[in-house]
């Protein structure tokens, strides 16, 4: 016979995943993930099951490693998990699908808080309520003894609802690139926290809390667009994947970016300007805004939300390429004095 874990109470420093379990954890967790409309079976069993109304499933996964993707002294569990859920959930939109359910499976230190695992399941379900979705089931592993990080595992569903998926690979000579949400201001935030401050508070909570367009991604498809993504990594990396996929080449028009993004007294320019930095850069190259980019065809009219900021032309003898008013990314990038075009895994 087993004898019953002691109870220890919430906010105790020995409220640990140790002590309470992995069940007594699990059952914590779930009390904050909230119902998925699409869920027909939620958690409890070996799987959930989903309903998919359309017959396809738009699925997509993303892994957030602490002290990579996100730190404790730097955010709150609810800031992770909602940033956890953003990157996921912006993959879905950025085909034109919107959100259905979550998967997560997480693998933390034994001395783990509890407390902390019910913040990010409490940050998770915020982020996925408005789009009716949430976390339907996952798994609870402990962390290699002689790592003290977490490791967070995200797997969302969704649903196209009769609309075409919209890939990287449609993009066509004559299409204009729109943009719908903000970029640069994760990036902004990350810089003022790496200098150890806490403000502008707009801009830090901007890294702590991405703010996707959600909508925009089935609006654009609705509207016709023909190629779309989320910018994660950077918008001259993430849109390079467009070129090259599409086999075409994207020139973004400096002049339109500085303009839908950078308001000339607003807090990038401000915080830029004392930190000695372009905040052009931050624009350019700044990732985990999760911004949505698409190209539509010349003569449709862009939905509510999307601003032009370049145009798409055939490649003729060169090769796919993204350029800035005409200029190599490259040369750009070096102007602009950031280190590359964007996020890269394992450089």
């Amino acid at each position: 016979m087993t004898r019953p874990r002691p109870l220890v109470p919430r906010g105790d420093p020995a409220d640990t995943v140790r002590v309470v379990g992995e069940f007594g954890v699990i059952a914590r967790v779930l009390a904050q993930a909230g119902k998925a409309r699409s869920a027909e079976v939620g958690p409890g069993d070996d799987a959930a099951v989903v309903r998919a109304p359309d017959k396809r499933i738009v699925a997509t996964t993303d892994v957030l490693v602490e002290g990579r993707h996100f730190r404790r002294d730097w955010s709150s569990p609810e800031d992770i998990g909602h940033k956890a859920a953003a990157a996921n959930l912006a993959d879905v939109a950025a085909m034109g699908g919107v959100a259905s359910a979550l998967l997560v499976g997480v693998a933390c230190p034994p001395d783990t808080q509890t407390a902390w695992l019910e913040g990010v399941a409490a940050g998770l379900a915020a982020e996925c309520a408005p789009l009716g979705a949430a976390v339907v089931g996952g798994d609870l592993v402990a962390a290699a003894s002689d790592s003290a990080s977490v490791v967070i595992s995200v797997t969302a569903l969704g649903d196209l609802y009769g609309r075409p998926a919209v890939l990287r690979s449609g993009a066509r000579h004559g299409d204009v690139v729109a943009l719908a949400g903000r970029l640069g201001w994760a990036a902004c935030g990350l810089a003022v926290l790496r200098r150890g401050f806490s403000s502008p508070v707009a801009a830090v909570a901007a890294h702590r809390r991405p703010a996707p367009p959600y909508a925009a991604g089935p609006a654009a498809a609705d509207a016709g667009a023909r190629a779309m993504c989320d910018v994660s990594d950077g918008l001259l990396a993430d849109v390079s994947h467009i070129a090259e996929k599409s086999g075409v080449i994207i020139d973004l028009d400096r002049a339109a970016l500085t303009e839908a993004c950078l308001e000339p007294t607003g807090t990038l320019q401000q915080v830029a300007a004392a930190l000695g930095a372009d905040p052009l850069s931050w624009v350019l190259t700044g990732g985990e805004d999760h911004a949505l980019v698409a190209t539509f065809p010349p003569r449709v009219a862009l939905p509510e939300g999307w601003t032009a900021i370049g145009t798409v032309r055939a490649v003729g003898k060169k090769k796919p390429a993204v350029l800035v008013s005409g200029e190599a990314a490259a040369s750009v990038v070096k102007s602009v004095g950031a280190e590359g075009a964007g996020h890269v895994h394992f450089g």
